[in-house]
């Protein structure tokens, strides 16, 4: 992974970048765009467009490679007709299309707005993309890359039957692909309006939810980030955002644990794989859940102490890696969420010493435990050769 900081001379904000290149010639890329000047909404999604833009022409890219985007948003609420407003930033555009997504997440100040994007660039013929609802699909070959985006509920009743609802919802649009959840769904994020209240009425919900759908512990979850999370919809308890792709082979997905650091999740009551790796012709891919200071036997580890947690974090997030064959340096994009944003200059300190060039978002979010003060997750690529398995 080819990670760097791409300077900025036009606006006020800061651009990092990974590549990932593939033997086939199809690349990955993914990045992270965060004003630096204090600014309104408006003028900070310009900048965020006008750096966003000049980082692709310095890399050859256009809009037509993006596949998703997402948005950290500090008042969602208030922001989201701005965000409406913009094609590059509107879930509905067919001018770009590209699945988007919003999240009432605070990034580090002054940012009211950051974004993280993912484009795939193949050299042989532009992307083929559809939308449907809420989805985005990208077609690639015998596979489809599957990104849904927004999904909630906000008629139903508490976070539990929210969750069930979006679950039922998203199950439906997966028959309707002939896709299941179990054998083709990768990740998901389920962003909580005031997790500490409405977090249990997820848990169980999706429990249940999974039991129904053959998701146990005896066989497997999916990876997932359950994460304090608002959706523009004050009424919306939980938000959904998920991947899934079609035309996977039979053990094309594994599923990573590292025991001898952290536990499974179901010892605490919970139903989400630590990570997952999904393997193509000429890559793997990582995906690692969110994940935080805990130890083999489920418990919270250096309680109060920011920084040590996050050091057992990224501790426990190398030992997943290293289940794929990856490493902290095959990581693309990370995610870290912060239940206390006094501890945004501090995050942001630690994880720039270790990864310089890496695109990182850096938002405020609480963690599903209230003992947890910091989450981590990421997304890595790594060289493989399996020439009997579909091209990514």
């Amino acid at each position: 992974m080819i990670a760097q900081a791409i300077p900025c001379e036009c606006v006020p904000a800061s651009v990092s970048v990974s590549r990932f290149q593939g033997e086939s010639g199809v690349d990955e890329y993914h990045v992270v765009v965060h004003p630096s000047g204090y600014a309104t909404t408006d003028a900070q999604l310009d900048w965020v467009f006008a750096a966003y833009r000049q980082a692709l022409d310095s890399l050859g890219l256009d809009l037509g490679s993006a596949v998703v985007r997402r948005f950290f948003c500090s008042d969602l609420t208030n922001q989201a007709p701005a965000l409406q407003a913009r094609p590059f930033s509107n879930p509905d555009s067919v001018e770009v299309p590209c699945a988007v997504s919003w999240v009432c997440q605070p990034p580090m100040p002054p940012a009211k707005v950051a974004m993280w994007a993912y484009h795939v660039q193949d050299p042989r013929e532009g992307l083929r993309k559809s939308r449907g609802g809420n989805t985005l699909t990208l077609h690639r070959a015998e596979l489809a890359h599957h990104w849904t985006t927004g999904l909630t509920s906000p008629g139903s009743d508490g976070a539990y039957g929210q969750t069930r609802a979006i679950l039922e919802h998203y199950d439906a649009f997966l028959q309707s692909q002939g896709l299941t959840l179990a054998d083709h769904v990768v990740r998901t994020w389920f962003f909580v309006q005031d997790i500490d209240a409405n977090y249990q009425g997820l848990v169980v919900a999706r429990r249940e939810f999974f039991d129904e759908h053959d998701l146990t512990a005896e066989t497997h979850y999916i990876a997932s980030t359950g994460i304090e999370g608002a959706h523009a919809d004050v009424t919306a308890k939980v938000t959904l955002d998920a991947y899934a792709v079609s035309g996977l082979w039979p053990g094309q997905i594994s599923y990573l644990s590292a025991p001898d650091h952290l536990s499974p999740t179901h010892v605490y009551g919970v139903t989400f794989e630590r990570g997952t790796a999904v393997d193509y012709r000429d890559r793997r891919h990582v995906i690692i859940s969110g994940t935080a200071s805990i130890d083999r036997d489920g418990k919270i580890l250096h309680l109060g102490d920011v920084s040590r947690q996050l050091d057992r974090t990224l501790e426990n997030v190398e030992a997943l890696l290293a289940q794929a064959g990856a490493g902290l340096s095959d990581v693309g994009m990370f995610v870290v969420y912060l239940r206390d944003p006094s501890d945004y200059e501090l995050a942001w300190r630690r994880m720039r010493e270790r990864f310089p060039g890496t695109p990182m978002a850096v938002a405020v979010a609480r963690v599903c435990r209230p003992g947890w003060l910091i989450e981590v997750e990421c997304l890595a690529a790594v060289s493989a050769s399996h020439p009997r398995l579909p091209s990514f």
